[in-house]
């Protein structure tokens, strides 16, 4: 990746990442601090990109049309669809629809998909319990906050690197933070946050001192990492499954590492 331009304003930013995406330029905006940058993907449209910013700096837009109120909601929608791919969307789908039914059935559901019906033996004889309790998500909160990380991280990951590389984390995480969780606290537990620390890790590790497409700001990460040293503590009015954040974590980081050293080549560039 290479950088193109910095700055504080954000309409001429987002003005000029439009442009130039209009035009075929692979390009992505991150934040680092108070300032904006806009990242090329590809060098080969080095030259290309810089003729268009010239371009574009030449002769600026002076009048834009005001888009319709459902013109606003149709690019909302096509930007949340564009950067994710089918397998975030089915799996954020599957979650919605089982905290429904949860609701509905809780004793049938629970019972399909929680790890084990014991405390102390594993389901090897349905290894597939093994994965669903991230399925399981006992409040709206609860779920809105990890359909919407596991969207913004899984969408990013499954776009630029794929589908296969997002299910293995999906599996590896998921199972992990699942079998910590269970080894501590039992059987009665659920949701996406242990593969969204995954996720997390994984981003962290594979952009570690350098840029690419999943980079994330630091504050974001700070953040997260927070918010699980915070569980710990016990002075949140939630339950929160620590160990299974944390085993997501560490599991996402190690998949990080090795994604890094195998280096594969990206599927295609985040716009």
């Amino acid at each position: 990746m290479r950088r193109l331009l910095t700055s504080t304003d954000s309409e001429f930013i987002g003005q000029l990442y439009q442009y130039l995406r209009q035009h075929g330029i692979p390009v992505s905006v991150t934040e680092q601090g108070q300032q904006l940058e806009l990242w090329l993907h590809q060098s080969s449209y080095e030259a290309a990109a810089k003729e268009l910013i010239q371009t574009f700096k030449n002769n600026p837009p002076t009048s834009q049309t005001t888009p319709s109120q459902g013109q606003t909601r149709s690019s909302l929608l096509s930007d949340l669809l564009r950067n994710t791919g089918w397998l975030t969307r089915v799996t954020a789908g599957i979650a919605v629809l089982m905290f429904l039914l949860l609701n509905m059935a809780p004793e049938a559901i629970l019972g399909s998909l929680r790890i084990s019906h014991y405390y102390d033996a594993y389901p090897f004889a349905q290894p597939w319990r093994f994965l669903t309790p991230v399925l399981l998500h006992f409040s709206l909160m609860h779920l809105v906050f990890n359909v919407f990380w596991w969207w913004y991280l899984g969408g990013r990951i499954e776009r630029y690197l794929g589908t296969s590389w997002l299910l293995a984390l999906l599996l590896f995480s998921g199972v992990t933070a699942n079998v910590a969780q269970y080894a501590v606290s039992g059987p009665n537990f659920g949701g996406l946050s242990g593969v969204v620390y995954g996720l997390l890790g994984f981003c962290w590790i594979y952009s570690f001192g350098r840029r690419t497409a999943l980079w994330l700001p630091p504050g974001l990460i700070v953040f997260m990492i927070g918010w699980l040293l915070l569980g710990y503590t016990g002075v949140l009015w939630v339950n929160i499954a620590n160990e299974a954040h944390l085993a997501g974590l560490l599991s996402g980081c190690l998949a990080g590492f090795v994604v890094r050293v195998l280096n594969p080549t990206p599927k295609q560039p985040l716009y």
